[in-house]
């Protein structure tokens, strides 16, 4: 179906701009004229190789960014809410279209509608599009398909995307105060090394007097910072980079992994989110109807640390050699006993979905109160940095000051 894009003139004298598929220009208008639109221009994407070109300039389909998961999750709940009002989806959508929260996510939709009434099915539509959809959300996609039951695993992926989006942000929102703590702190402390300490080191070597200790040390990193700054410079872009290029290596990722697992307090915040997002997704998948293996192997992606992956993956070869999930996850030693005994609890009563979850709402908990215990140690800790620093610049300034002050008396 052809892409136009159109500018018109709603009922209040106001301009708009957008796309809309039809099968002719008239037809168009008519769509628009439907929707109290006068259209003032109207044109269409001549071949069908330029309407990919135009659909990813619009989405940014081939960029590495992630999927904007509150918008997804809002225009999955639209969805499911029509679905289960009996609306056809080839309708659905055309509403969601419409009330799109942004032109991306409105051109996604528009190439799905398109693709579904070509025939392809709603989940193979939306894996088209990896920057938007995960693997996660086409599989459940396509186990509500196959069930019948899409409105319902709809409404659940919208929850799923919801409940996620809150736990990332969890640690995210907490380590805001001290960011700007610490990014303060630096530019304070820059401005006095950078202004204050020339000027009132420029004053006391003309006084040809001996500088006390912790002016000399000052005066010095004064002088190494001003004449070295571009050196310094690059050397913390060098470090960034072979940073960079060490945790993207196979070895380098596992090191770094092990190593933010074995972190006092940092660590134990890191495993616990972890293992909110494997029991919450986990359970999620098992209840929309996707397979034992499957959902573990989808689950897998959505850990983002090697040491767990790997964990489970181990947990998945021995399933498929006929074990059980909570035997091979407590030989694996990557997850906490309480929820190696929860799964296993689970699958002996038959209700494992119901156990993740319950694990997943212990851990949200847990989650928080680490976040609470990271936050509060941090703060003072920053804080007496930073006073030190400031501390030891003042003193340093007002040592001589001082002296010189007695000496003129």
């Amino acid at each position: 179906m052809p892409i136009f894009e159109y500018k018109a003139v709603d009922g209040e004298n106001k301009t708009r701009k957008g796309i809309v598929d039809a099968d002719s220009p008239r037809e168009a208008r008519i769509k628009l004229r439907q929707d109290r639109l006068f259209v003032t221009d109207l044109t269409e994407t001549k071949s069908r190789r330029q309407r990919k070109v135009a659909i990813k300039g619009i989405t940014g389909i081939d960029a590495p960014n992630k999927v904007r998961n509150e918008q997804v999750a809002q225009v999955t709940r639209q969805m499911a809410s029509l679905l289960r009002a009996g609306i056809p989806l080839a309708e659905a959508l055309r509403m969601v279209i419409e009330q799109a929260p942004d032109r991306k996510i409105e051109a996604v939709f528009r190439d799905i509608r398109e693709k579904v009434t070509q025939g392809m099915t709603l989940a193979d539509a939306v894996n088209q599009h990896p920057a938007y959809f995960t693997e996660l959300y086409s599989n459940m996609v396509r186990a509500g398909e196959s069930s019948g039951a899409l409105d319902q695993v709809m409404v659940r992926l919208a929850g799923f995307l919801q409940a996620q989006s809150r736990l990332k942000n969890k640690v995210g929102a907490a380590m805001v105060y001290p960011m700007i703590m610490m990014i303060v702190g630096v530019i304070v402390v820059a401005v006095l090394m950078t202004f204050v300490v020339p000027k009132v080191t420029q004053l006391l070597r003309s006084q040809g007097k001996k500088l006390p200790l912790p002016t000399e040390i000052l005066v010095q990193t004064s002088d190494f910072l001003q004449n070295n700054w571009f050196l310094l410079l690059v050397a913390m872009l060098l470090v960034v980079i072979l940073f960079q290029l060490f945790i993207n290596s196979e070895k380098g990722r596992m090191a770094w992994d092990t190593f933010k697992l074995r972190v006092p307090i940092f660590g134990d915040l890191m495993r616990k989110q972890a293992v909110a997002r494997f029991t919450t997704t986990l359970a999620t998948l098992l209840r929309s109807g996707v397979p034992a293996l499957q959902s573990i192997n989808v689950t897998k992606n959505v850990l983002d640390n090697v040491v767990l992956t790997q964990a489970l993956t181990t947990v998945h070869d021995h399933i498929m050699e006929g074990t059980d999930i909570a035997t091979p996850m407590k030989m694996t030693e990557a997850f906490p006993p309480m929820v190696c005994y929860m799964v296993g609890v689970g699958e002996q009563a038959g209700n494992l979905e119901e156990m993740l979850e319950r694990v997943s709402d212990t851990y949200d908990e847990e989650v928080d109160l680490a976040t609470q215990k990271l936050t509060s140690m941090l703060e003072p800790l920053i804080i007496v940095l930073l006073a030190s620093i400031v501390a030891g610049i003042v003193i340093a300034i007002i040592l001589p000051l001082l002296e010189l002050q007695k000496m003129s008396r």
